[in-house]
């Protein structure tokens, strides 16, 4: 029985030199066989052509010794024409000489003749079954113009086909057994060459198993064309699998320092609480644990977003959304979360769509943390706008108070970097803000002036495509 828990193996397919191989086989036994079949064809023709002249050869003497005397038609067939038809050893020979009438002048009388009257002046070839084997014949005319008899008379040589088997086999064997050595030569050279060629990719197969699993730095070989796109994307995964490892590793160790401090802060309010008599002390004591408090549970909220928008920055697909449509639901949820008055917030919004390609779930979350950013550092009103200009969008937020105290937009997008000391700032928001826009292809932007500051979301316009109809 198999253990729980084991990993199944992975399915194995044919490799790449062994598919490969399976082709080549498979081409070359295909041209193997077309070939045997057009060498054997052309070995059939070259003897008949050779055979046929032998035949070709007797008719025309057989034709010659045709004579008219005294009104009759005699036939004086010369030895030379046998001598001839005798070169094809083994075979049999049969004629026919008849008058255009069919009345046969000597030969065999039931020997067929051809079926159209229409010989050509060499003569006609053509194959018959005659006394129980296949023959091939070659008729011929000999043209009479006497006084007393006229007309066409036919010759007709044949002979047995076995010699002319034996020598198309003869030939087709010999350009089988050249053709079958050069097919085994290519497909041994085919196979080293591909063996060759296949080498690239068994250095980065050995890279990779050699590799330590932490050694996530891109692979550094020369590679050909072919194979320098697999090695490309390689390194591209490697990349990004060790920014997002280092960003966990960052993300995870400043998170559990966050909440362990957090944490320690709370309990030890707690404790001076249990010790405290004096109603004022316990008052103060009280207001700072519910600040640890909020501080606590904001920076879980915040951690879990985090989270979901870093893993969608991989996965979630990029659509075509209203700008406006975004920052009205995010206000909506904002003021649902934080309850009237000071956190009511102030809509300026454009009357034609300012649409851009993005995920609606992170793009909502960047525009709740700048509202909540606004809300916990800075002084009321806050105004919630939309804008674009030539083909960038914008989202900004802008309160009365005095901004942020960096002004660098790298430096602000860092996380716990914005009023690290006060209880109630989880020290997120900004950095949730900015990977967003970097997931978008977009920066922060911050502006401000006497008594007023803003920052924004800057994203690229959605192509025109994209737009509503």
């Amino acid at each position: 029985m198999a253990l729980q828990g084991r990993e199944a193996a992975p399915d194995r397919s044919l490799s790449i030199a062994y598919r490969l191989a399976i082709s080549l086989t498979l081409v070359l036994g295909l041209a193997v066989a077309a070939t045997i079949y057009a060498a054997y064809g052309y070995g059939r023709q070259a003897a008949n052509e050779a055979f046929d002249r032998l035949l070709q050869g007797a008719a025309l003497q057989i034709a010659e010794r045709i004579f008219v005397i005294e009104g009759e038609v005699r036939v004086d067939i010369p030895v030379s024409a046998f001598e001839l038809l005798s070169l094809a050893k083994d075979e049999r020979v049969f004629y026919r000489v008849a008058q255009p009438d069919g009345t046969t002048l000597t030969g065999y009388e039931d020997f067929p003749l051809p079926e159209t009257d229409e010989i050509p002046e060499g003569g006609l070839a053509y194959e018959v079954d005659f006394g129980g084997e296949r023959v091939r014949a070659l008729a011929t005319l000999r043209r009479l113009a006497e006084r007393a008899v006229s007309g066409d008379i036919y010759i007709v040589v044949a002979h047995t086909t076995g010699s002319r088997e034996q020598l198309a086999r003869s030939m087709a064997t010999q350009a089988v057994a050249v053709i079958a050595g050069a097919g085994v030569a290519i497909l041994v050279l085919a196979l080293l060459a591909m063996r060759y060629a296949m080498r690239p990719l068994e250095r980065i197969q050995t890279a990779i198993l050699e590799r330590d699993p932490l050694d996530l730095s891109p692979f550094s070989m020369h590679a050909p064309d072919e194979v320098s796109a697999l090695v490309a994307s390689i390194n591209r995964f490697m990349g990004r699998l060790d920014r997002r490892v280092r960003a966990m590793q960052d993300y995870v160790a400043d998170s559990a320092h966050q909440i362990r401090t957090s944490i320690t802060a709370l309990r030890a309010h707690s404790e001076l609480a249990l010790d405290e008599d004096d109603p004022k002390r316990l008052k103060v004591l009280h207001r700072r644990i519910r600040s640890r408090a909020i501080g606590l549970n904001r920076l879980t909220d915040q951690l879990l977003s985090h989270a979901l928008v870093t893993h969608r920055a991989d996965t979630a697909p990029l659509e075509p959304l209203d700008l406006r449509r975004i920052a009205v639901d995010a206000e909506r949820e904002f003021t649902q979360l934080a309850g009237g008055g000071r956190s009511r917030i102030r809509l300026d919004l454009p009357e034609e769509p300012v649409m851009v390609r993005g995920d609606a779930f992170s793009l909502g979350e960047a525009v709740k943390n700048l509202l909540n950013n606004a809300h916990a550092h800075g002084k009321p009103p806050i105004g919630l706008g939309v804008s674009s200009h030539g083909e960038r969008a914008r989202v900004t937020v802008t309160d009365r108070g005095g901004g942020l105290s960096v002004r660098d937009p790298v430096e602000i997008g860092q996380r716990y970097a914005i009023n690290p000391n006060k209880p109630e700032s989880a020290g997120l928001g900004l950095a949730i803000v900015r990977e967003v826009a970097e997931f978008h292809h977009g920066h922060i932007a911050l502006d401000g002036g006497e008594g007023t500051f803003s920052i924004s979301l800057d994203l690229p316009l959605a192509t025109p495509g994209d737009q509503p109809a």
